[in-house]
């Protein structure tokens, strides 16, 4: 009995070995991909500016070049994962994103620098897209909120290293500063490159047709997802403004709130994903949209540091812990046809680059016209009290629905 108990002991061993290095290998890409390319580039543009690599509004330029490749990403990643196995388009993007770091150490001209700042945020909209979907089918259902937000936690560590190890680089100078997260990135490239799973999960038996409310479930999770975004857009544009000029502290008092931000970061994806793994993906999305809508307006009620706190932390949690529990919700409403899901999680992952965008412009012609910090605030949280009422909603009419 013992003989024929111990090989299936091993097997499950070796398998659950096999998906912790899947995670790992997706925790990798989230900080390559979104971590680092995306955020480490913040505190370097008035390094840029002031090396004289870059006038100030050409670097400004160069980081919309980075959203644009993101939306870009974000659209190919679909396509490209239907012409290649995922963990070869996986493998291939984490190189770009890496080759990226490298090719921004040499300002060679503007242009350069454009096309490889938009390759690296080509590279973490492709990651994005493919990796949480190619890890979490092979993990066991009641496990998976928090797997997902292991892995999206790779994308507040990221936003850490933004305020801490960027800095240190920069002692050795802004080229050494660029080789170094190249360094960094190669190292997480190489950590991951045997750990994508090379067998997708086929598709189980079901129905041949969905029923209507779960259509509609998806496309209204398309735009509570967006509006999301929009809403956590004046905390990550104007916050450290805000308190720097609009209250008079000052940028260091402004870049400790940011801190802040980074540290609920941090820790935000494993505390949603935890909690969705007790309740349910669809409550804690609604609860995730009521927190949020709270803390997003704080800011403009003028509550005193204490509430700033408060604020910075939960929408800093919320920026990167709103991920696992949208692409949960997918997985969730999508349980029976896990090759949509994939299409889904595009679809969603565009929806919130697109909006996200729009917000940060709109919002900047807001601020422009009526120099309101806490006007910005209040639009924030209204986007996500619409979000929460849409879900309400189409919960109801998914209730009523025979």
């Amino acid at each position: 009995m013992d003989k024929k108990v111990a090989p299936r002991q091993q097997q499950h061993d070796i398998s659950a070995r096999r998906t912790q290095w899947a995670i790992l290998s997706a925790f990798c890409a989230s900080l390559v991909g979104i971590g680092l390319a995306r955020f480490a580039y913040t505190p370097l543009l008035p390094v840029i500016v002031n090396a004289h690599w870059f006038g100030a509004s050409a670097a400004a330029y160069l980081g919309a070049a980075n959203l644009a490749g993101y939306l870009a990403g974000a659209l190919l990643g679909r396509p490209l994962a239907a012409r290649m196995p995922a963990a070869t388009a996986l493998r291939f993007m984490m190189g770009l994103a890496t080759a990226a770091f490298f090719a921004c150490a040499y300002p060679v001209s503007f242009l350069w620098f454009f096309v490889w700042r938009f390759i690296a945020g080509l590279s973490g909209g492709v990651l994005m897209v493919l990796a949480a979907p190619s890890v979490l089918p092979h993990v066991a259902a009641a496990r998976r909120g928090l797997a997902g937000g292991l892995i999206f936690v790779g994308v507040g560590v990221g936003i850490v290293a933004s305020g801490t190890l960027v800095p240190l680089l920069l002692h050795q100078g802004l080229t050494a500063t660029w080789l170094g997260l190249g360094i960094l990135s190669l190292a997480l490239t190489l950590i991951a490159w045997g750990g994508w799973p090379q067998d997708p999960i086929q598709a189980a038996s079901a129905p041949a047709h969905r029923r209507p409310h779960r259509a509609a479930t998806l496309r209204a999770l398309y735009i509570e997802y967006a509006l999301n975004a929009a809403g956590l857009v004046p905390h990550m544009i104007f916050l450290v403004d805000f308190i720097a000029r609009g209250l008079g502290q000052g940028l260091a008092t402004g870049a400790e709130y940011w801190v802040l931000f980074g540290l609920g970061a941090a820790v935000g994806p494993l505390v949603s994903g935890h909690l969705a793994d007790r309740t349910g993906f669809g409550p804690a999305l609604r609860f995730a949209y009521l927190v949020q809508a709270g803390a997003v307006i704080l800011p403009a009620l003028g509550l005193g540091p204490l509430s700033l706190v408060v604020s910075s932390l939960v929408v800093g949690a919320f920026t990167p812990g709103i991920v696992p529990l949208v692409l949960g919700r997918v997985h969730e409403l999508l349980a029976h046809h896990p090759n949509e899901q994939r299409a889904a999680w595009s679809t969603a992952t565009v929806s919130f680059a697109v909006l996200q965008a729009g917000a940060a412009y709109g919002l900047s012609f807001v601020f422009a016209r009526s120099g309101s910090y806490q006007l910005l605030f209040v639009i924030g949280s209204a986007a996500l009290l619409l979000a929460l009422t849409i879900d309400l909603v189409t919960g109801l009419a998914a209730r009523d629905e025979p």
